[in-house]
């Protein structure tokens, strides 16, 4: 079945690359939350293709596409729905909101405020939304892609500690390099190549896909190496607020989707570390000292990874 998820991994990565230059990396990462069944922050500046990519994505495995354009006026009912009076049938009736999709694209989530924000942290953890004392599921998979634009911070919400950390991964695009931009006008010349994209997988693939990817193997002395790191953070003097242990279990799943998408029945060292930068920096909160000296988290998992000891294969 391993083979599978990396087959499976390999066409939708095709695919979304057939409308995003350049990024195939960064479809891989998503691709690990949806296999992880988690979430994903992109923090980037406008106009890279964060829309474009999640809509990308969303038609390569024939789900349900919504995107929410997050403003300080958004209410929660804008987001889980509401219960309205039918007056033709005499009855309420609930109208869901565009949260009832397999991935939901959160634009700006940083403009709504803090109550508007939290609406979605049910969804996010639970899977399930609660209007009025009745709770719902979600469709299944369920993505949650939420945008932040790093320059722009005037009128807005910055998210609280709590919700970044339901985000299994923060990912940046990043601006293409030079003959990449160029590609890209070459196939925007004519039509949008995202209107002739067709799916490669469906929704059921991808639930097969992240149950297969549960059983990938992780030997003991690995599973303490991902204990050991996400530990050596709270330990960490230029940190206030370590990892948390889901932080823990989302690094230690991150690397069974990596491996199971790379075709391997077993975790490597080395996907622990390729996936411990998007894993980790949004879980630590640095100490005042260490922001006044212009340290940054990025560094702070660099040196962890440095100093926690890597296990080795004994001969």
């Amino acid at each position: 079945m391993i083979g599978k998820v990396a087959v499976l991994g390999r066409r939708i990565i095709e695919n979304v690359d057939r409308v995003i230059v350049g990024k195939s990396a960064v479809t891989e990462l998503i691709l690990v939350a949806l296999l992880c069944e988690g979430h994903v922050l992109i923090e980037d500046v406008p106009g890279v293709g964060k829309t474009t990519l999640a809509r990308a994505v969303a038609r390569s495995i024939g789900g349900q596409f919504r995107r929410i354009q997050f403003t300080p006026d958004l209410l929660p009912s804008d987001i889980s729905g509401i219960s309205y009076y039918n007056q033709k049938l005499g009855e309420f009736q609930f109208r869901p909101g565009p949260v009832f999709a397999n991935i939901l694209l959160a634009d700006e989530i940083n403009r709504a405020t803090p109550r508007t924000q939290s609406a979605l942290l049910e969804a996010m953890e639970e899977r399930t939304v609660t209007v009025e004392g009745d709770t719902m599921p979600l469709p299944r998979p369920f993505l949650v892609l939420a945008t932040e634009n790093p320059v722009e911070l005037e009128g807005t919400f910055p998210l609280p500690e709590a919700q970044l950390d339901r985000f299994l991964l923060r990912i940046a695009i990043g601006y293409p390099e030079e003959d990449e931009e160029a590609e890209m006008l070459l196939r925007f010349q004519r039509a949008n190549p995202l209107d002739a994209l067709e799916p490669v997988a469906s929704p059921e693939d991808l639930l097969a896909a992240a149950a297969a990817c549960r059983e990938v193997h992780v030997d003991d002395d690995l599973r303490r190496y991902v204990t050991d790191i996400t530990r050596a953070t709270r330990a960490h003097e230029a940190v206030a607020l370590g990892v948390s242990p889901r932080g823990t279990l989302a690094l230690f799943r991150a690397a069974q989707a990596l491996a199971a998408l790379r075709g391997r029945e077993y975790v490597l060292p080395d996907d622990v570390k390729e996936v411990s930068h998007a894993v980790l920096v949004h879980r630590l909160i640095l100490s005042p000292e260490a922001r006044l000296r212009g340290r940054d988290a990025r560094q702070i998992v660099d040196e962890v990874l440095a100093a926690v000891r890597v296990p080795v294969e004994q001969v």
